[in-house]
């Protein structure tokens, strides 16, 4: 048991302490339960472990002492251990160097920490460690003082509850002063348990008595008491006592003299506490420290435990708790000071003891930083996601480096979950934002025809500040298009091969680092996985799905692009599209187009595209004939749909109706225009028809000028330009939604220049009564040549009979056949006036609706269809019978060169 006893830590711990005092163990009884405690403290002073500084402070000190040469030589020593790696503890070692070579007349600095131990520690050995405290709680208590007669006198005042969180210094210390760096070794960004409110610790080692001071605190009859007046506020109140009362101001608890106004919404001082106005200014500017506390930590209370607020928010409460967690450390520094004081009994007005005046001086940093801090949680109030960290970037905005950098801290630890919203959205087409603060919204109702345009949107108000709109808007696409690959294309690469995910933001350090250098890496990722993707998904579509093939047919077919077999097909459907439109069949009309397929070049086209092209009829009005309701059709569905949606097949749909009518009458005056030349030689017999056919003659062609006109621009300055700069654009896509948006320009380009908008209806209007003049001069026509031909077949059967009688030897006609003849024919020649008067009226409307028109399109804003104007009216004809058509030719013409 004698060997154990010998090797026990308590007796080599006494031994150690007899041999430092030279005293016997009954004499050294009070340091040896003060080593006791210190041993069992958790405490360590706020030595930096700079090993390159403390080989510098090596290097100076042997200078200092003229010793160059050991200078040199200890620099040569050092290099080689480093190079060698035998000590893992380098600094320890170098430290321990220095503290032997400092002169011993010096103060200790074993007897500085040995204060700095005894602060943090209880009065009683047997009480319970500070380190065994209420976690995050400071202990601001009096000490117990010697009341008259040696009577303990105990004036806790209790402990403040205090949240403790990690800690994490991104700018490193703040700079301290240098008159505030005297006696401590300087801190470097690196140690990451370093205080950046901490900088203004008080210089300890000046309390330290000149001679060796002993371990243990000084008897207490050295001290000097303080006279209290607990009780009794009428008497004046010391600074000893304002001091204390601050620094539990300074954590948001009232003091004693000084407590919270909830009228003034400020720290105040009693006004019946009787106090020099100078020790009262002090106070009240020192107990701001406490009201900015007070409203950092009523807000992250409040915000901390509201799910709702979002990780973004969380990261937003929690940088706030780490500058908080700096500035408690400052207050635990502060009260080991008056800590200190006490143990040592020193006295207020010594040149070291902690006063308002100090306090003033050692709060400033922080007091800066607080009212930051203040303002920044003033101006997110109401915020949440990227709107929050808008909020935060934008009050960064400022030309003090301090605040700046306090700022750009905090939004390392708020942007940190938005960048990890990002990145995992770009590489991964994943999206969970359960509280909605990424600027990237879902909607799960929509399905998935419609997923490219109604399933994702960017919500503008979470976009961050530090976040263009063009890379939001790429952020956006980048993730639509990998699910649109997954969801509606069935593609099953893995976003991992589209894409090579790139380093993400691991810590608010990457984040910080991604930040500082937006227009660079940042940017350079989000095109990076822009153009992959979107290069990768138009591939897939092209090859796969046909895109191009597709748009292409649509011109063919749709817009009547393949002449030989929109020709074809109409000589196919004339006879059924002549009857009434009741009386059609689908399933007649889809063989007829087949037909139409099979016997011209679009037989060669894709199968893949013909199988697509349909027959529709269109809903039936009564009057129509299957020419108002024939449409051809194009199906779409999967991929492709997301290009050709329902609106654009609409608008596809107006297009071709309008084409085939347009088409129509082009027909229709080929027929008129053919009935002439095949007619003009069978009535030259009938010279009283010469007049009318004239007549028939001067409309068709003013009829088939027109619509040649029309057909011109419709074909080759609408379409053919249109389609043009629509496949340049396709072409140069970089991503779906150019090609959707060129695509969709492209039908509104055609829709307004055909004239199908809303604002060129009275046009579209009156060009619709010009084709219904040209039909109604078909029928006329055809009624015309009917008679007159029924006519002419009665007279050479008249002639034929009387021929055929004279042949025979008999008379050629009766007297009674004769004048059956002559009445027959003069009836006939009674219809040619209501003929001419017929002609003569359609072409009096006709004319005077083609002026109508004439006068709208050269008020047009669309330059095309102002020149329009002067090819229909090219020998000015309609110019000279309307003087309003005069005065906008006129007018137009006086604009065109200003124009050009």
């Amino acid at each position: 048991m004698a060997a154990l006893d010998q090797k026990s830590p308590n007796v080599l711990l006494q031994s150690l302490c007899c041999r430092i005092t030279g005293k016997s163990e009954a004499e050294v009884a009070h340091q040896f339960q003060y080593a006791v405690r210190v041993v069992g403290s958790n405490y360590a002073p706020t030595i930096e472990r700079d090993e390159f500084l403390v080989s510098e402070k090596i290097k100076k000190e042997l200078l200092k002492q003229r010793r160059e040469g050991d200078a040199a030589l200890f620099s040569e020593l050092h290099r080689k251990l480093q190079t060698q790696g035998v000590l893992k503890h380098r600094w320890s070692v170098l430290y321990l160097l220095l503290s032997l070579c400092e002169d011993p007349r010096k103060p200790s600095r074993v007897g500085s920490y040995g204060a700095l131990f005894a602060q943090a520690l209880p009065r009683d050995a047997h009480s319970t460690p500070f380190y065994c405290t209420r976690p995050g709680s400071l202990p601001l208590s009096y000490p117990e003082r010697s009341g008259p007669g040696g009577v303990q006198i105990s004036t806790s005042m209790g402990t403040s509850g205090i949240s403790s969180l990690g800690v994490y210094s991104l700018n490193g210390p703040t700079p301290t002063p240098q008159p505030l760096l005297a006696g401590h070794p300087p801190q470097t960004a690196g140690q990451q348990l370093g205080s950046r409110l901490a900088w203004a610790l008080p210089n300890t080692s000046a309390l330290a008595p000149t001679s060796r001071a002993p371990l243990g605190p000084p008897p207490l009859s050295t001290r000097a008491p303080r006279p209290r007046h607990d009780g009794d506020l009428t008497a004046e109140v010391g600074e000893a006592a304002l001091v204390r009362d601050i620094l539990y101001v300074f954590q948001g608890i009232d003091g004693k003299f000084i407590k919270m106004s909830n009228t003034d919404n400020c720290y105040k001082i009693d006004s019946k506490v009787v106090l020099c106005k100078s020790l009262r200014d002090t106070s009240n500017r020192l107990a701001e420290l406490g009201w900015l506390h007070n409203k950092i930590r009523k807000y992250t209370d409040s915000r901390s435990l509201d799910r709702a607020f979002g990780l973004v928010g969380q990261s937003f409460c929690a940088s706030l708790h780490q500058e908080l967690k700096e500035y408690y450390r400052l207050l635990a520094v502060l009260h080991s000071q008056l800590q200190v004081e006490d143990d040592q009994g020193v006295n207020l007005g010594v040149e070291s003891s902690l006063t308002l005046r100090r306090l003033l001086v050692w709060t400033y940093d922080p007091k800066v930083r607080l009212k930051t801090l203040a303002a920044l949680v003033d101006f997110c109030q109401g915020r949440k996601g990227g709107e929050l960290a808008s909020a935060v970037h934008a009050y960064g905005k400022t030309g003090d480096p301090q605040m700046r950098a306090l700022v750009q801290h905090i939004l390392s630890l708020v942007s940190h979950p938005i960048l990890n919203f990002l990145y995992r959205w770009i590489y991964d087409g994943e999206l969970e934002d359960t509280y909605h603060e990424f600027f990237v919204a879902s909607d799960p109702t929509v399905k998935t025809d419609r997923l490219w345009h109604d399933k994702y949107s960017l919500r503008k108000s979470m976009i961050p500040t530090f976040i263009t709109m063009d890379q939001a808007r790429k952020v956006l696409l980048i993730g639509k298009s990998i699910n649109f690959l997954h969801q509606v294309c069935h593609d099953r690469t893995s976003p991992g091969k589209i894409t090579p995910a790139s380093k993400s933001t691991d810590s608010p350090k990457d984040a910080a680092e991604l930040l500082s250098d937006l227009e660079g890496a940042f940017q350079g990722k989000i095109d990076a996985a822009y153009f992959e993707t979107s290069k990768y998904l138009l591939n897939v579509l092209n090859q796969n799905y046909l895109l191009l093939e597709h748009l292409q047919a649509m011109r063919r077919y749709l817009l009547l692009g393949q002449g030989d077999f929109i020709r074809h097909l109409m000589d196919l459907l004339k006879p059924e599209l002549a009857r009434p439109a009741t009386t059609l069949y689908q399933h007649n009309l889809t063989g007829i187009l087949e037909t139409a397929v099979r016997a011209t070049n679009a037989q060669y086209d894709n199968a893949e595209i013909l199988k697509r092209l349909d027959v529709r009829l269109l809903e039936v009005s009564p009057g129509d004939t299957g020419w108002d309701v024939f449409s051809l059709d194009y199906h779409v569905e999967g991929p492709i749909a997301t290009v050709f949606t329902r609106e654009c097949m609409s608008h596809y749909l107006r297009v071709f109706n309008f084409l085939w009518r347009a088409k129509r009458m082009e027909y229709i005056l080929t027929d008129i225009w053919k009935g002439q030349m095949c007619n003009a030689k069978l009535l030259k017999s009938m010279p009283e028809l010469s007049g009318v056919l004239h007549q028939c003659h001067i409309l068709a062609n003013e009829m088939v000028h027109f619509i040649h006109q029309m057909q011109y621009y419709i074909t080759f300055e609408v379409l053919e330009c249109c389609w043009d700069e629509l496949w340049n654009k396709v072409e140069k896509a970089q991503d779906l939604d150019h090609i959707i948006a060129a695509h969709e320009g492209f039908l509104d380009s055609v829709i307004s220049r055909c004239l199908l908008d809303t604002n060129s209806r009275s046009l579209l209007n009156q060009l619709r009564a010009i084709f219904d003049q040209i039909i109604e001069f078909q029928s006329a026509q055809d009624s015309l040549y009917r008679s007159a031909l029924e006519e002419l077949t009665l007279r050479l059967q008249y002639e034929e009979r009387k021929k055929q009688r004279d042949s025979e030897g008999e008379w050629g006609v009766t007297a009674e056949q004769e004048a059956e003849e002559k009445r027959r024919i003069q009836e006939f020649q009674e219809t040619i006036p209501k003929m001419r008067s017929q002609l003569r009226i359609l072409t009096h409307f006709y004319q005077g609706i083609v002026q109508q028109f004439l006068v709208l399109i050269m008020t047009s804003p669309d330059e095309s269809l102002r020149f329009l104007s002067f090819r229909l009216d090219f020998n000015e004809h309609y110019r000279a019978r309307d003087p309003r058509l005069r005065a906008s030719l006129g007018a137009t013409r006086g604009r065109r060169p200003s124009n050009i």
